[in-house]
């Protein structure tokens, strides 16, 4: 394989076993499993060695083995092996001595795991953990706010770990441009950034507005469209 091959140019078989450029599998090897190309030109793959990373030339980018291995966000890819769940550097390195039962993705700088306890926390690039509180569930970073669950129910948190609102919710969605989807103990609805409800209606289902219009399910399963108001 050519060394100055871009990563954005290598795609990945419909099957997930092997990679592809021009129509032609560069590196020639067959995967048990497959992952994408992320920055900075790593893939995660499985064959009967275990996971690890590749790079560009389809060589293993460091000797370590896991049982699990998944793409690269901001320089971290999480592993996991025998000790626990984790995240690695761009070279392989363990970025933190911590372990998990799970770790997410790095979103925004910060990154959801899940401790052995079973709470979830979030932590920062280093792997320092930046939540006051451990939650029942606790997701991504999007544009500054996160959802998460404790006894009193889910609601959405800055990047600095207070609350956005102080209203809690049977259940709640990112926010998209300045709303988010929530649900009281009537259904679904639309919320603005202060946790106000956007109307009085309840769903069985609503997705975040798209362009002003939000597909839903009224409480007898009929297709509507919300529009924007």
């Amino acid at each position: 394989m050519q060394q100055d091959l871009k990563w954005k140019e290598i795609q990945l078989s419909e099957d997930m076993t092997h990679f592809l450029h021009q129509g032609e599998n560069p590196f020639t090897k067959i995967f048990s499993n497959a992952m994408k190309f992320h920055e900075p030109g790593l893939a995660p793959v499985q064959d009967e060695t275990g996971w690890y990373h590749i790079g560009t030339d389809g060589k293993p980018h460091y000797p370590q083995r896991y049982e699990n291995a998944f793409g690269y966000y901001f320089l971290r890819a999480a592993v996991k092996d025998h000790s626990g769940t984790f995240h690695i550097d761009e070279n392989g390195n363990d970025v933190y001595p911590d372990r998990y039962q799970w770790c997410g993705n790095y979103q925004e700088e910060t990154c959801v795991v899940r401790k052995m306890s079973g709470k979830y926390v979030h932590i920062d690039i280093q792997g320092n953990v930046i939540s006051k509180m451990e939650y029942l569930y606790a997701g991504d970073y999007k544009d500054g706010f996160a959802c998460v669950q404790s006894d009193l129910g889910w609601t959405h948190i800055r990047m600095n770990q207070e609350l956005l609102h102080r209203r809690y919710f049977h259940g709640l969605g990112v926010y998209h441009k300045g709303y988010a989807t929530a649900r009281d103990e009537n259904g679904w609805f639309h919320i603005d950034m202060k946790g106000n409800p956007l109307y009085e209606e309840r769903y069985e289902m609503v997705e975040p507005f798209y362009n002003g219009v939000a597909l839903g399910l009224t409480l007898d399963s009929k297709v509507i469209l919300l529009l924007q108001k």
